[in-house]
């Protein structure tokens, strides 16, 4: 296993993509940060912190379970999970660790559509590795690291890992 990011350089990358969703949004009005279970809500609870920080608001963020709208063999049936943040009209901005296929977003996106209609859905990722299968791209990026299909993209997260990393197996 290889350390492409560590702890300092991965806080640099999730205080540029909160600079960028503040730029981009002209400010804060408006927006609801959407992570995905588990690390997606991790980064998105680290974002909302450091958007606060900057503009002296506070930025409402949620973890959402996908699991429901997945269309492959991991998915769960039951009762669709809840989400507790009024996503009606607002820009939405769903946050992962790492952007491959592209179908963990698809799913996300259905999930988000379920409880309501936003006026935008952004897309915030700590690593995009490529190799799409959906037409799907992320807003903002913390990282493009152009990988083969068969090596392993590894993030660690102090809140589940006890370490913050990108690693590359």
């Amino acid at each position: 296993m290889k350390e492409i990011v560590d702890a300092i350089g991965m806080s640099r990358s999730i205080t540029r993509i909160a600079h960028e969703i503040i730029e981009k949004n002209k400010g804060t009005d408006n927006i609801v940060l959407v992570g995905i279970k588990t690390r997606g809500e991790f980064l998105a609870k680290r974002l909302a912190e450091k958007i606060s920080l900057f503009e002296e608001t506070s930025v409402p963020y949620v973890g959402i379970d996908i699991n429901y709208w997945r269309d492959d063999e991991k998915k769960k049936v039951g009762e669709i999970p809840a989400i507790d943040v009024d996503l009606k009209g607002k820009i939405v901005i769903i946050v992962d660790d790492v952007l491959f296929s592209g179908r963990t977003i698809r799913a996300a996106m259905d999930g988000i559509m379920s409880y309501a209609r936003p006026a935008e859905i952004h897309l915030a990722v700590l690593v995009d590795r490529g190799h799409r299968e959906l037409p799907i791209r992320a807003d903002y990026v913390g990282k493009n690291l152009p990988t083969s299909k068969k090596e392993i993209v590894s993030v660690k997260m102090a809140e589940v890992d006890e370490v913050d990393s990108i690693c590359i197996e």
